[in-house]
């Protein structure tokens, strides 16, 4: 474990005891941030264009800083390891593919990805990163599902108002499915390996549409894949899996990962019960630091930490920031979880 000024998510991660439960917020770079808000305002260039923009992707991912988190997390999207493979994303200003991925020949033509020579922007950005923390905070890296990718290919846009039809093709389509999650799965775990290799602390999988899938699809799909990607990565570095408001806590547990990132599908005590070694993470509803009052939020904290009992925990949110929350209830959320974490 490297030497870090505060390393308290690793000690977590490690089951080493810490003074108090750590926190960070998914989608803490950006979104409700008004310096980022300006930041974008004056560039004005699309999404696609920053997250390949080495400076100010380092920039961005660091804002959360002045938070008091204790991790920052790389600046970029899920779809970036797709543009090296040919399937080329364009945010206008959600995600666009001109052509959605709905044959067997689009799939054989997905290019195979060499991270290291395609991805050079990523590894850059870590190593910024990291420079600029100066092993202050740990750095996380991250990826989609391949189920999540796999969403968006079909779908050729955002699929949150498109899944029951994305559903209903991967149940007509059995063949197509498992080669097109074959394909992204082997681009997974080479993505995270190389973000391992370039210096990030942890890597988290983020299982996105999770809360839309069914039972026999998860076991059918999203399972396998998984498991085979935990297993392919560095043992050495923690891993935490993210699914979306998924009650399948059995099949999670089975999954590889080192820690699960839990929505509030999953009551945290249970959960424990459960499982009393594994970490999880979370599970503060986004929809209460977008729309509650501050103490709303403190009684949300203190239910998270009497649920852990402050152990094995990490505090975060059931999902990512949502875009209308008050930037004071973010700073609030973190200064709540640092003050009612600490562990006698």
């Amino acid at each position: 474990m490297n030497l870090l000024e505060n390393d308290r998510l690793l000690r977590v991660l490690n089951h080493l005891p810490v003074d108090r439960v750590p926190v960070w917020i998914m989608r803490q770079a950006g979104r409700t941030d008004p310096e980022y808000k300006q930041l974008r305002k004056e560039d004005g260039r699309p999404l696609e264009k920053i997250f390949s923009d080495v400076e100010l992707s380092i920039k961005i991912s660091l804002l959360p800083k002045k938070l008091g988190v204790d991790a920052i997390i790389m600046f970029q999207d899920i779809l970036t390891p797709l543009t090296p493979t040919g399937t080329v994303f364009h945010f206008t200003p959600g995600p666009f593919l001109e052509d959605p991925i709905r044959t067997m020949n689009q799939v054989k033509a997905i290019r195979k990805l060499d991270s290291e020579t395609q991805l050079v922007q990523v590894g850059k950005i870590i190593r910024g990163i990291n420079e600029k923390l100066g092993g202050e905070l740990p750095l996380l890296g991250f990826a989609g599902s391949p189920m999540s990718l796999a969403f968006f290919l079909i779908a050729g846009s955002q699929p949150n108002q498109k899944h029951k039809e994305i559903l209903a093709f991967i149940n007509e389509y059995p063949v197509f499915t498992k080669a097109l999650l074959e394909r992204l799965t082997e681009l997974t775990i080479n993505y995270l390996n190389y973000q391992i290799s370039s210096g990030v602390h942890a890597v988290q999988l983020f299982e996105s549409f999770a809360d839309v899938i069914s039972l026999e699809i998860y076991e059918k799909y999203v399972q396998p894949t998984h498991e085979k990607i935990f297993s392919a990565l560095n043992p050495n570095i923690p891993s935490i899996l993210f699914t979306k408001e998924s009650p399948h806590i059995e099949l999670m547990l089975q999954s590889g990962s080192k820690a699960l990132s839990v929505g509030n599908s999953i009551d945290l005590e249970t959960a424990k019960k459960k499982a009393p070694e594994m970490i999880f993470q979370g599970n503060v509803d986004n929809k209460i630091l977008a729309d509650g009052s501050k103490g709303k939020i403190t009684k949300a904290v203190e239910k998270c930490f009497a649920e852990t009992n402050r152990r094995n925990h990490i505090l975060n949110l059931n999902h990512g920031l949502l875009e209308r929350t008050p930037f004071e209830n973010v700073q609030h959320f973190v200064d709540v979880a640092k003050k009612l974490g600490k562990i006698n």
